[in-house]
């Protein structure tokens, strides 16, 4: 991933408007990924906000989370 791709955790959560622990959350759940930086900071691609506005409509609507796992793993990288 180019640094002119990467996102910062914060940007990620200003952007698509999720807190940061719900970021961590979907990482752990393997809902969305990102990379460390040699100081362990996490870069997220710029996809990963296309990834969190489906997931959260997803849940809207009422899907566990382990379904929309399920469906974005069926997704190219």
């Amino acid at each position: 991933m180019s640094v002119a791709m990467e996102l910062s955790v914060g940007q990620v959560a200003e952007r698509s408007g999720v807190a940061v622990s719900a970021l961590h959350f979907y990482e752990a759940k393997g809902l969305i990924h990102s990379v460390r930086t040699a100081g362990n900071q996490r870069r997220y691609s710029r996809d990963t906000l296309r990834r969190i506005a489906v997931i959260r409509v997803a849940q809207r609507v009422g899907m566990p989370l382990a379904t929309i796992r399920e469906a974005l793993d069926t997704l190219p990288d």
